[in-house]
């Protein structure tokens, strides 16, 4: 009894500590695999991350870097015009409405182009200089003084014009100093508004006619 034990005891002895040995390369193998396998997905995690690092478009932080240059922009400078600055007006002549007229040196006749001589072949609005040389003066012709030609008349302005409507004279050597006309005041010089004095007074005249303005006057054509 006592060899038999002293056999056995050994070989089971053995068994046990191969059995153990086993099972202890088995629980290290066990724990290689699953350390490789949790450490593959670091792995791959750590893989992305670098392309991810790689692939970022760099983002810059403001107030990082080298600063800008200001660009100067190029601004005109515009003049400044004056404010309330007085513009000088233009002189403008007055333009005589009524063309030149000629009066005979002789006889006083006057020949005006506004009226002509229809009844000697020469209509209204034939300039002075327009007429023939052949031209004699008609009052002279009928008087028997001898022909006088266009060397005869010389350039001659009305001073004194009619009110066709009461035939009121304005004589611009007298003017009409009681409404502020001085003496010597030329027709064409007078107001736009002037109105004739004697219609201005007649209350017949001004239902009738109205107000008589400066175009209702003609020139009086005496020497």
């Amino acid at each position: 009894m006592f060899t038999y034990q002293r056999i056995l005891l050994p070989v089971l002895c053995g068994g046990i500590r191969q059995d153990r040995e086993r099972m202890v390369k088995t629980v290290a193998i066990k724990k290689k695999s699953v350390a490789t396998k949790t450490a593959k997905p670091t792995a791959a995690k750590k893989g992305t991350a670098t392309t991810a690092k790689k692939n970022a478009v760099p983002i810059k932080k403001a107030g990082i870097g080298p600063a800008k240059k200001p660009v100067k922009t190029s601004v005109k400078k515009t003049a400044k015009k004056p404010v309330n600055a007085p513009v000088k007006k233009a002189a403008v002549k007055k333009a005589t409405s009524s063309p030149a007229r000629y009066r005979c040196k002789l006889c006083g006749y006057i020949y005006s182009p506004l009226r002509g001589e229809p009844h000697n072949g020469i209509p209204a609005g034939t300039e002075f200089d327009d007429l023939p040389e052949s031209y004699v003066c008609p009052v002279c012709g009928q008087e028997g003084k001898g022909r006088i030609g266009k060397w005869g008349f010389e350039e001659w302005r009305p001073t004194r014009y009619i009110c066709s409507v009461c035939s009121y004279v304005y004589d611009e050597k007298r003017g009409e100093p009681h409404r502020g006309i001085k003496p010597g005041t030329k027709f064409e010089d007078l107001p736009d508004d002037y109105t004739c004095p004697v219609c201005a007074l007649d209350p017949k005249i001004r239902v009738q006619f109205g107000k008589v303005f400066r175009q209702g006057f003609e020139p009086l054509y005496l020497g």
